[in-house]
């Protein structure tokens, strides 16, 4: 049996290494960034957090701010002829999930043909080839993205979220900085959260997963399980801050070698169609899909409990499964996630589109790696119990 590991060539981690980012330009014998990033961090003023250090390096970086959550193609396209427009000869993507995913995306689309759509991307497509290496500097602790050789990108005409896979997204580098994430809303911090949670425990129970991936999704687990909590209702706890950023990434090394399963499948239809954030929609559906695979994998599940901390190594795997579905929901209460009927969507909108749900979350790929595989009617069954 062989396994193939991918990673980002350089992890730069750990509190207030963002000052340094000039310096992992500089190791790549890259000078002239485009700093891709969205309009909040204009407007506030929190680019300036990346933007001092590369000046300070000699630089003259420009920014693209005009990413979307759910980043769309019609904004990667925009995104691309900025980048085309000037001589850069690397990407900083800066911020949340989105940011970092368009930059990946920019760097994939930017090396095709002049006209291609982005959908040419989309999965089983081997995305493997960026126009520009991508460096990027999360500043939460949730997607992962820095780490992944994956981006999702919606699909403006079909309402669809395409997954797009491939060594061109890999980033070539990351700089992570817990100091980050201080000033990050707490519904941020959940939603977040349970993102890099599921990550890990998907990537663990994933039929992909393998000796690697397991050792980043146990560690991910162990770091996450004790702090989530904690970094939601403190904003000054800085070890929680910072085992939430830590775990967040070995989140994102773990699924990038294992690959998500059911869960984000199924959010992905959710996001595009509601524009619910990923990691909430994710948090909507973790227990009731979590339930569908437990007896499928349970040793798995019940490994995974032991390492988020609610079950005790001795306990049976019937125990310890039983405690991990009493924490994923337990979580949901306390993190004060909505089910899909709170958060206001309405009932026959939703039944009206549980089909197409479903057939686009088993085009994406990912449920075929859960340990239970369902078919559209199971998914639709799904849907209908997540809703609330």
């Amino acid at each position: 049996m062989s396994t193939m590991i991918v990673s980002p060539r350089q992890l730069l981690i750990g509190g207030g290494t963002l000052s340094r980012l000039g310096e992992v330009l500089k190791q790549f014998g890259l000078s002239r960034p485009l700093v891709v990033t969205d309009p909040w961090m204009v407007s506030s003023g929190t680019v300036e957090k990346c933007l001092a250090p590369l000046r300070a390096a000699g630089f003259a970086p420009a920014v693209f701010h005009e990413t979307v959550p759910d980043p769309t193609d019609t904004v990667v396209a925009a995104g691309v002829a900025v980048m085309k427009a000037g001589d850069f000869d690397v990407l900083v993507g800066f911020g949340g999930g989105s940011p970092m995913d368009t930059a990946k995306a920019m760097a994939i689309l930017g090396a095709a043909p002049e006209g291609t759509p982005m959908s040419q991307f989309k999965v089983p497509y081997a995305a493997d080839q960026g126009a520009l290496p991508v460096i990027c500097v999360p500043t939460t602790a949730g997607t992962g993205s820095e780490a992944t050789r994956f981006t999702v990108i919606t699909d403006v005409a079909r309402d669809e979220k395409m997954l797009i896979a491939g060594l061109g997204a890999l980033p070539l580098a990351a700089v992570v900085d817990h100091e980050l994430t201080k000033t990050v809303p707490a519904r941020t911090k959940a939603d977040t959260g349970i993102d890099s949670l599921t990550h890990a425990l998907e990537a663990y129970v994933s039929k992909r997963a393998n000796p690697v991936s397991d050792m980043f999704a146990e560690r991910a687990m162990r770091l996450i399980g004790p702090n989530l909590r904690r970094v939601y209702r403190d904003a000054e706890d800085a070890a929680a801050r910072e085992a939430m950023m830590m775990g967040a990434t070995l989140a994102g090394l773990a699924f990038s070698n294992a690959s998500v399963a059911l869960v984000h499948g199924m959010s992905r239809p959710i996001g595009a169609h509601f524009h619910v954030p990923h990691g909430l929609s994710n948090a909507m559906l973790l227990p009731a899909v979590t339930a569908f695979g437990l007896n499928q994998a349970l040793p798995r599940y019940a490994a995974a409990a032991r390492c988020i901390g609610v079950a005790e190594p001795d306990d049976a795997d019937q125990l310890a499964g039983t405690r991990l579905m009493e924490e994923l929901r337990a979580l949901n209460r306390e993190l004060e996630v909505p089910t899909p009927r709170a958060y206001g969507i309405g009932e026959d909108k939703w039944n009206g589109l549980l089909p197409l749900m479903a057939e686009q979350a088993l085009a994406s790929g990912s449920p075929a790696n859960n340990p239970r595989v369902p078919d559209a009617t199971q998914i639709m069954a799904l849907y209908t119990e997540a809703y609330g």
